[in-house]
């Protein structure tokens, strides 16, 4: 399927590793330019390398902290008029509300849900003034399945949802669409980290993490692959009608009684 994006620029954040290094590699396969943001200079500078010299686009790299506004906004003005912008920076710990404390709680949502909601500000505002763009918020399951062991991600996940939901419902007025991507658990580092943990509780074996996902309906997490395709799907002008909604990557979790690994 030809996606048409050749040509266009997108910012990702949270883009050195994991879906987010996903996405900048589906959307390069498309020829779309990349700014791609992250926190760690040399991580991202071996991305850009590698995804320049194999896709033949332009990349530029952009070492920040999105949970600090002022650098939010660097980012932002240094990107200029980005076609695309996918936010995909911040992990949210799991835990209880007697375990996350207030430090802990804001340290993780200052990236990811208020990073996520700077960044679309300063992101959307000159998309509107262009009448186009696409905004792509990577937000997660668990906010659409209530969890006292995984509070802070759960709210926090809810929180990012309504949030594309409510501004995506009004943005399409001025050509400018947004939409939320709600994987659930998908085979990243954190991912293997975490579901090794539980093997290592579970069976007394770490190496059996993927049994963890047994009770899963399809008995795996899904592949970065899967997340970054629809992605790119609904980056292009194929998904034109499409805005102000939040599209689930679940292999049927959310349908089915089974209690997955949830992404942070």
């Amino acid at each position: 399927m030809e996606l048409n994006l050749t040509g266009r620029t997108a910012l990702i954040t949270g883009s050195s590793k994991g879906i987010g290094l996903a996405i900048a590699k589906s959307l390069a396969a498309e020829g779309c330019h990349l700014h791609l943001a992250a926190r760690t200079e040399s991580q991202l500078r071996q991305v850009a390398d590698e995804i320049s010299s194999r896709y033949g686009v332009m990349v530029a790299i952009h070492p920040a902290d999105l949970s600090e506004s002022e650098q939010t906004r660097r980012v932002a003005a240094a990107c200029g008029d980005v076609d695309i912008l996918v936010n995909s920076a911040g992990a949210i710990p799991r835990g209880t509300v007697l375990e996350i404390d207030e430090a802990r709680w804001r340290k993780t949502w200052d990236l990811k849900v208020f990073g996520t909601i700077n960044l679309t500000r300063e992101i959307y505002r000159p998309m509107c003034q262009r009448g186009k763009g696409v905004i792509i918020n990577i937000v997660g399951l668990s906010g659409d399945r209530p969890d006292a062991y995984y509070i802070a991600g759960s709210c926090g996940n809810a929180a990012l949802t309504m949030f594309s939901r409510s501004l995506g419902g009004d943005s399409i007025r001025h050509g400018v669409r947004v939409v939320a991507v709600n994987p659930g658990p998908v085979e990243t580092e954190k991912h293997i980290a975490d579901t090794e943990r539980l093997a290592l509780e579970k069976f007394g074996d770490k190496s059996r993490w993927r049994d963890v996902m047994s009770g899963l309906p399809m008995r795996r997490a899904a592949s970065t692959d899967e997340v970054s395709s629809m992605v790119a799907f609904l980056a292009s002008d194929l998904a034109s009608y499409i805005s102000g909604s939040a599209i689930t990557i679940d292999g049927g979790l959310l349908s089915d009684s089974a209690i997955g690994v949830k992404r942070g």
